[in-house]
């Protein structure tokens, strides 16, 4: 089963200038490609670089931002093909957001 690991952290506390954290997050990158278990992954850009869509009573609304304002915001995501949520949750415990942000682990709805 395939599970998305939504990374969320406070976008002011960047991992950019930290060599060891990007270190860490090529590492656990690789440990999933290397287990067969990475089925994708992205860092998702600035919640300002948003734009919402949001329909009500039949009018298309367009706003520009997240859609919600909150001190941790969606910086990326990694989806795993696992055996159990168990594994996806040990996985998830790897991710060095988990540390200082949090981590929503969330089985993929096959369609």
């Amino acid at each position: 089963m395939q599970y998305m690991l939504l990374i969320y952290s406070n976008e002011n506390r960047s991992a950019d200038g930290d060599e060891e954290v990007i270190k860490r997050y090529g590492e656990f990158t690789q440990e999933v490609r290397d287990g067969g278990k990475l089925v994708s992954a992205d860092r998702l850009k600035p919640a300002t670089a948003a734009t919402t869509v949001r329909i009500r009573n039949g009018e298309t609304l367009v706003t520009d931002g997240p859609f919600a304002e909150t001190k941790e915001q969606l910086g990326g995501y990694y989806v795993l093909e696992c055996e159990n949520i168990d594994e996806a949750l040990q996985y998830a415990a790897k991710i060095p957001a988990a540390e200082v942000g949090s981590i929503e682990v969330r089985p993929v709805w096959e369609m």
